[in-house]
């Protein structure tokens, strides 16, 4: 049986808000670095063809820069005026990294897909770019260590599919961490 083009079953059109919050699920689900998602997984979980999909992504890489975008929206948002660079730098690590843990799959889905690395995950680099420019005379090493940072205690520690899973170090060992990498720009300044 053939559904119409772009329709599900029920005969209803599928919405973007629809397409971003299924991917994710699908993303979320899976355990292989994002590759449980593919725009005929997502199609198929939508009850639609898969070329529905392009009338709202571009594209796969899109698909990832507008999850991308949903997911790391409020690391940036409302960040509190005034802050000493040392303390913005803090507050935007410790709430990517809280982005990075709720959905690591995502991440790992973006390292695969450069193309999708744009929107706010451009924008964040940006902004701890400009931070640490006034920080350090190594603005683009030391952001590369504290988002490395960050990937590598807010994703899964690889393991083999028979040992037990180990739980991801908790926030607070993230920040005590975060605190000794900033500490090593110097001291703080207002």
């Amino acid at each position: 049986m053939r559904r119409p083009r772009g329709r599900p079953a029920q005969g209803t059109g599928v919405t973007r808000d629809a397409i971003l919050t299924t991917a994710l699920t699908l993303l979320d689900e899976s355990e292989s670095g994002g590759k449980g998602l593919s725009m005929r997984a997502l199609a198929n979980r939508l009850g639609v063809t898969p070329m529905s999909l392009y009338h709202h992504v571009e594209d796969y890489a899109g698909l990832l820069r507008a999850l991308s975008d949903t997911v790391y929206a409020d690391v940036l948002k409302d960040i509190e005026a005034g802050l000493a660079c040392h303390e913005e730098v803090r507050e935007i690590l410790i709430r990517y990294h809280a982005a990075v843990r709720r959905h690591p799959q995502l991440t790992l889905a973006i390292f695969a897909t450069p193309a999708a690395f744009a929107g706010v995950t451009r924008e964040i680099t940006d902004r701890l770019t400009g931070l640490l420019q006034t920080m350090t005379t190594e603005p683009l090493l030391w952001r590369d260590i504290l988002i490395d940072h960050a990937h590598g205690s807010g994703l899964p520690v690889a393991r083999d599919d028979d040992a037990p899973a180990a739980p991801p170090p908790d926030d607070h060992d993230y920040r005590r961490a975060l605190d000794c990498l900033l500490s090593a720009l110097g001291p703080r300044r207002q």
